[in-house]
């Protein structure tokens, strides 16, 4: 057995519970519900993964191992990018972006519930990314919200943002998971209301053509490191992100290769900063 900050893991973590108790919403409002062991949230009915004894959102999947990130990643304060870098958000404003409401920009950051779902102006396809983001630091609703939002390349592909330091779902559904498809390799998130950063390369998916029905050459890959820790090592995702479906690349939306990058508004005030890209030329 082993703990840290009130959560108990058990049987190698794949047993899970937490000795706090957090919001969690229900109908007519937030209730008070506390993890209990044997909570294992997900399906067992969705369809297997490619290749996987797993199924999407597979409840018996292990829970990534917990571990300390150290510090000094993300540092207090935000830092400065790259000088080859497209800075998406200056702390000011949304002119790198379309849509949003401004006046959920608050001490420098962006409120993602506030501001609604944000799209780069910019399209990108391989990229290095760079995003600082923080969980709110009380519940505000249960597991599946808390947290919740999502770094979304070519606006198809996410990578996970969701409380999973004090919270947890599904495996391929905690922070830094390929949402769906592959959880991380470990867990470093950091507790609620404290800054995290992912640092991302992406490789977007290839063709043999621009043609609808074109074969997939190469899938997406991702590279991420989440507070400095490798938690996805040229991982290759199964297709574009959806929910409780298998992933596919054969359909329109899988044959995107350059679209531009989404914050995602899922319920949860999320806050973000000192975000931003830089183009890659990968050899083929």
């Amino acid at each position: 057995m082993k703990t840290r900050n009130g959560v108990v893991y058990l049987a190698g973590f794949s047993s899970l519970c937490l000795i706090v108790s957090i919001a969690a919403a229900g109908e007519g409002g937030a209730t008070t519900r506390p993890f209990e062991p044997g909570y294992k949230p997900g399906y067992s009915d969705t369809p297997k993964l490619p290749d996987s004894q797993w199924h999407v959102h597979d409840r018996e999947r292990p829970q990534p191992a917990m571990i300390e990130p150290g510090t000094g990643n993300p540092p207090a304060e935000a830092g400065t990018p790259p000088s080859d870098a497209i800075v998406l958000f200056n702390g000011k404003d949304l002119s790198g972006w379309t849509g949003g409401d401004e006046k959920g920009i608050e001490n420098g950051c962006i409120n993602v519930f506030k501001t609604g779902q944000l799209l780069s102006k910019q399209s990108f396809g391989d990229c290095q990314l760079h995003v600082e983001w923080a969980t709110p630091a009380k519940a505000d609703g249960g597991p599946m919200v808390w947290g919740n939002s999502g770094v979304f390349f070519l606006d198809k592909y996410e990578l996970q943002i969701i409380e999973s330091h004090d919270s947890y779902i599904y495996a391929d559904g905690n922070a830094a998971a390929i949402y769906g498809q592959v959880p991380p390799l470990v867990n470093p998130s950091r507790k609620p209301g404290e800054w995290q950063s992912f640092d991302v390369v992406f490789t977007a998916p290839r063709f043999e053509s621009d043609k609808p029905d074109a074969k997939l050459v190469k899938p997406a890959y991702f590279t991420v490191f989440h507070n400095g820790v490798l938690v996805q090592y040229h991982q290759a995702a199964f297709g574009p992100t959806g929910h409780r479906v298998l992933p596919r690349y054969d359909t329109p939306a899988g044959h995107t290769t350059y679209g531009p990058i989404q914050l995602q508004k899922h319920g949860s005030a999320v806050l973000f900063r000192n975000i931003w890209v830089r183009p890659l030329k990968l050899e083929e």
